[in-house]
C-alpha cells in the first residue's frame, strides 16, 4: 500500500480551491490579468505548477494528483448529455458557420497530425502521435487534453498529458492576446465601430466578479424539494452513478478487449445518452435541469484546468521544447490563415466578428471565443453565437468523436489514417461556403 488516504484528498483538494480563490482575486485586483482576461483556472494551475513538487517544492500534492484530470474530464463528458438540447436544429442560415466551424475542426486535427508523422517524427525523433497534440491542446482545450492525455497515458505513453496541458495553455494566452490585437486592428481598419479599450468591457468580463446582486445570473433551478433531497446533491450523485456506471463498464470493455484502451470519459459520455434516454422512456425528461447540471460541469471543468496545469512535469516539455516551439508557430500561423484568408472569404456579413470568435475558439475553447468576441461585438449584434448556438447540434458529434477516436488510433497505430481522413473532410467542408458565398455575389451582381 502507498498509504494514500482520504484526508490526502482534501489536501489535494483544499490546495487547488486555494489556489482557484486566489486566481479570482488576482483577476478582481491586478490590471494586467484584467487586460488580457486571464481566468482563475490558469492562474490556479499556474501558481500549483510553480509552487508544487515539480518546481519549487512549496506545495506537496499527493502522489495520485495527476490522477484527478481523469475523473473530472470524465465528469464533463458525462454531464454533457444532461445539458444538451436534443430538439434543436441547425437551421438554413447557420449552415455557414456550421461547415465553417466544422471544416476547421477537422482541418486542424488532419493537418497537425500529418504532420507530425510526416515532418516532426523524421526530423525531431519525436513520437508520431506527437503533433496532435497541437489541436488536442488549441481546437480541443483543456478538456481534450485531458481526456486524450489520460487515453494515452494509461497505454504508457506518459508524456501526452504534459504535452497537452502546454499546448492548451499556450492556446489559451495566444487566444486572449491576439484576440485584444485583432480588435485594435479591425477598429484601425474599419472592420468594427466598438473600440476594444478595458474601460469598454463590463466590468464583471475585466474583473470577474458580478458586484451588483441584481445582476447575478441563476446557475440552475431546484428539481426537488429540499425535504427530500437538495438538489445540488441529486444532480451531483446523477453525475457520480453516471461516472460509477461508466468505470464499471469500461473496465469490463478493457478487460474484454486489452488492445482497445477504452477511455472513461468516452464511455461517460454513453452512459450519459443513456441515462437521457432512460428519463424520456419514463417521462420525465426535466427531472434534471440542464443549466443545473451545466454548472456541475462548469465547476468540474475549472478544477480540471487547475489540476492539469499544475501536473504538468516542465523535464518532459524540456525534453521536447524545440520540436514544441515550432509546432505553436506552425499552429498559430495555421490559425492566422482561417482569420485573415479563409474567414472574409466564406462569411458574406460581419467577417470580422465571426473571425475573432473562431481564433478564439480554434486556438482554446469556445469560452474564450465568446469573451474575445465580446471586445468587438459586446451586444451581441452581429448574431453570431446565434448562428454558431444553432450550428453547434451539428457540430457536436464531430467534437466528441475526434476527442474519442484521437486516442484509439494513436494507440492502433493509425495516426496517418485519423489524420488524412480528418483533413480531407476538413478541406471539403471549407470548400463550399465558399461557393455559397460566390454564388449569392453573383446573384447580387
Amino acid at each position: 500500500m502507498d498509504g494514500y488516504t482520504p484526508f490526502d484528498v482534501l489536501m489535494d483538494i483544499g490546495w487547488i480551491s486555494l489556489l482557484l480563490i486566489i486566481g479570482n482575486l488576482m483577476r478582481r485586483f491586478i490590471p494586467w490579468f484584467q487586460k488580457l482576461l486571464i481566468p482563475a483556472p490558469i492562474t490556479a494551475g499556474l501558481l500549483g505548477l510553480l509552487l508544487g513538487p515539480n518546481a519549487l517544492g512549496i506545495i506537496q500534492f499527493s502522489e495520485h494528483f495527476g490522477d484527478y484530470a481523469t475523473i473530472l474530464i470524465a465528469a464533463v463528458f458525462g454531464a454533457l448529455p444532461f445539458t444538451m438540447d436534443f430538439d434543436a436544429k441547425v437551421r438554413q442560415r447557420a449552415r455557414t458557420m456550421w461547415s465553417y466551424s466544422v471544416g476547421m475542426y477537422l482541418a486542424q486535427w488532419g493537418f497537425f497530425a500529418l504532420l507530425g508523422v510526416i515532418l516532426f517524427a523524421p526530423l525531431f525523433n519525436t513520437p508520431d502521435w506527437f503533433g496532435i497534440m497541437l489541436p488536442v491542446g488549441f481546437v480541443g482545450g483543456f478538456g481534450v487534453a485531458a481526456a486524450v492525455g489520460g487515453a494515452l497515458d494509461s497505454a504508457g505513453m506518459t508524456e501526452a498529458t504534459s504535452l497537452g496541458f502546454t499546448a492548451a495553455a499556450v492556446g489559451m494566452f495566444s487566444a486572449i492576446v491576439g484576440g485584444v490585437i485583432f480588435a485594435r486592428w479591425g477598429s484601425k481598419k474599419g472592420h468594427t465601430n466598438e473600440l476594444p479599450a478595458l474601460d469598454k468591457l463590463p466590468e464583471d468580463m475585466r474583473t470577474g466578479i458580478i458586484s451588483l446582486p441584481g445582476q447575478r445570473p441563476s446557475v440552475g433551478r431546484a428539481t426537488t424539494s429540499p425535504s427530500s433531497i437538495e438538489p445540488i446533491a441529486l444532480h451531483v450523485a446523477a453525475l457520480a452513478v453516471t461516472l460509477f456506471l461508466a468505470n464499471i463498464l469500461t473496465n469490463l470493455v478493457n478487460d474484454a478487449f486489452p488492445a482497445l484502451s477504452f477511455p472513461l470519459f468516452a464511455m461517460a459520455f454513453l452512459v450519459g445518452l443513456a441515462g437521457v434516454g432512460v428519463l424520456h422512456l419514463i417521462k420525465a425528461p426535466h427531472y434534471l435541469d440542464t443549466k443545473l447540471m451545466g454548472s456541475v460541469s462548469g465547476a468540474s471543468t475549472d478544477f480540471l484546468v487547475a489540476v492539469g496545469i499544475a501536473s504538468i512535469v516542465p523535464a518532459v516539455v524540456a525534453t521536447y521544447i524545440v520540436p514544441l516551439i515550432i509546432l505553436f508557430v506552425v499552429g498559430l500561423a495555421f490559425c492566422l490563415v482561417l482569420f485573415f484568408y479563409v474567414a472574409p472569404r466564406v462569411f458574406e456579413h460581419g467577417w470580422f466578428e465571426r473571425a475573432v470568435f473562431s481564433w478564439g475558439w480554434a486556438t482554446a475553447s469556445v469560452a474564450t471565443g465568446i469573451a474575445v468576441l465580446k471586445i468587438v461585438d459586446p451586444e451581441q449584434k452581429s448574431g453570431t453565437l446565434e448562428e454558431f448556438g444553432m450550428a453547434y447540434v451539428g457540430f457536436a458529434p464531430f467534437e466528441i468523436a475526434a476527442a474519442i477516436l484521437a486516442p484509439i488510433a494513436i494507440i492502433a497505430g493509425l495516426v496517418w489514417l485519423f489524420g488524412g481522413v480528418a483533413l480531407i473532410g476538413g478541406l471539403a467542408l471549407l470548400i463550399p461556403p465558399i461557393i455559397w458565398l460566390k454564388k449569392s455575389k453573383a446573384k447580387a451582381s
